[in-house]
C-alpha cells in the first residue's frame, strides 16, 4: 500500500532581478525550474531514495513533502489527502502531524539556546500534547543517555546531535520521515552508527523514510526503492539490485561508474563528464543529452517518458542500447 503518491510534481522558482532592475536592464524575469513533472510512490514501511548530484532537485523534493515548499503544479498525496490542494485545513494538519524532517547539518538544524529535551519535546509541546518522560524516552532509545535532556547542543559531537535530530523525527510518532542527507556532515564510522539506528527504528516503530543523499553506497545500504533524479527529472526507479547490477539510463551508469568500491582499490576512475546544465535555460529534449554518448537527434528534440523495462522504470529514448552496452 502506498503511504506517499507524487503526481507530475513541479517546482519553479522567480530568480528575477527586482523589478526596476529588469526595467533599467531591459531584462525579462527569470525562472528556475527545480522540480518538473516528477512522479514516484513510497510503499509503507519501506525507504524510497532519491539520489542525483547536487541541483538535481532532490532537497526541494523533501520540502514540498513536508510542506516547507508548496508546488508549482502537481501533486503530494499522504494517505490520500493532497497537501497542496485539500481545502479540509483538519485533515491536513492531522497528515502532518504524521510527517517529520531529519536535517543535513546537526549543527544548524538545533537551536543552541535550548535545552536538549526542550528541543526533543517541541513537536509534540506545539500541539498542546503530553510530553512528561518525553524526552528521557526517546534519548534512551536513540542511544542517549536520560540526563542528557538538561545539556545545549554544544555539549555533543555531531554524530550525537544527530541522534538528537533523530529523538526529535520521533516525537509526533510520524509514519513519514524525510530524511535530508543526514549523515553527510558526520565521519564514515559515525555515518555507519547512525545509519544502524535509523534501520533499526524503522523496523521496530514501523517507519517510512523518504532517503535523499548523494552517497551510492548509503543508498544501497538503507533503500528498497531509488529514484534517480537528474536537472530535476526523474530518468530511473529502480530496487537496489536491478540499479546497482544492471543500469539501464546512461546517467545512472555514470554515477556508478564515479561511485567508490571497495573490491576496486587503486583503479583508475573518470570522473563524471561535464556539467548540470542551467535549469533556467535547460537544454531541450532529453536533459542529459549534452553529457550522453548516446545522443541523437530524437533526444535534443523530444523528452522521454519514464516507461518499463527490465524491472525499472526508465526515461531514456535508448535504455534498450545502454542497457545492453
Amino acid at each position: 500500500m502506498s503511504l506517499v503518491r507524487v503526481r507530475n510534481l513541479t517546482r519553479i522558482f522567480d530568480v528575477s532581478k527586482p523589478w526596476l532592475n529588469r526595467v533599467i536592464e531591459n531584462e525579462p524575469k527569470r525562472h528556475l525550474t527545480a522540480v518538473s513533472d516528477v512522479s514516484f510512490d513510497v510503499a509503507e514501511n519501506t525507504v524510497y531514495a532519491l539520489v542525483g548530484e547536487s541541483g538535481s532537485g532532490k532537497s526541494t523534493i523533501g520540502k514540498m513533502l513536508v510542506g516547507l515548499l508548496r508546488p508549482s503544479s502537481g501533486s503530494v498525496e499522504i494517505r490520500g489527502v493532497n497537501l497542496a490542494a485539500e481545502s479540509d485545513a483538519r485533515a491536513v494538519d492531522a497528515i502532518r502531524s504524521d510527517i517529520q524532517m531529519i536535517f543535513q547539518d546537526p549543527y544548524a538544524s538545533l537551536n543552541p539556546r535550548w535545552r536538549v529535551g526542550d528541543i526533543i519535546v517541541e513537536p509534540v509541546a506545539a500541539r498542546g500534547g503530553d510530553t512528561k518522560d518525553l524526552a528521557t524516552k526517546l534519548l534512551e532509545q536513540v542511544g542517549l543517555a536520560a540526563q542528557d535532556a538538561q545539556k545545549f547542543p554544544h555539549e555533543f559531537s555531531g554524530g550525537q546531535r544527530q541522534r538528537i535530530g533523530v529523538a526529535r523525527a520521533l516525537a509526533s510518532n510520524p509514519k513519514l520521515i524525510v530524511c535530508d542527507e543526514p549523515t553527510s556532515a558526520l565521519d564514515v564510522s559515525v555515518q555507519a552508527q547512525v545509519l544502524n539506528l535509523m534501520s533499526d527504528l524503522k523496523d521496530d516503530l514501523g517507519l517510512t523514510y523518504l532517503f535523499i543523499s548523494h552517497d551510492l553506497t548509503v543508498v544501497r545500504h538503507m533503500a528498497d526503492t531509488i529514484g534517480v533524479l537528474y536537472l530535476g527529472r526523474l530518468v530511473e526507479e529502480a530496487d537496489p539490485e536491478t540499479l546497482f547490477e544492471a543500469p539501464k539510463h546512461p546517467y545512472t551508469q555514470m554515477l556508478l561508474a564515479a561511485a567508490p568500491r571497495m573490491d576496486h582499490i587503486g583503479r583508475e576512475v573518470e570522473p563524471p563528464k561535464g556539467e548540470i546544465p542551467d535549469p533556467i535555460n535547460p537544454p531541450s529534449g532529453c536533459a542529459f543529452h549534452p553529457r550522453c554518448p548516446l545522443a541523437s537527434d530524437l533526444c535534443r528534440q523530444e523528452r522521454p517518458e519514464l516507461r518499463s523495462l527490465g524491472g525499472a522504470r526508465v526515461a531514456c529514448h535508448h535504455a534498450e542500447v545502454a542497457a545492453s552496452g
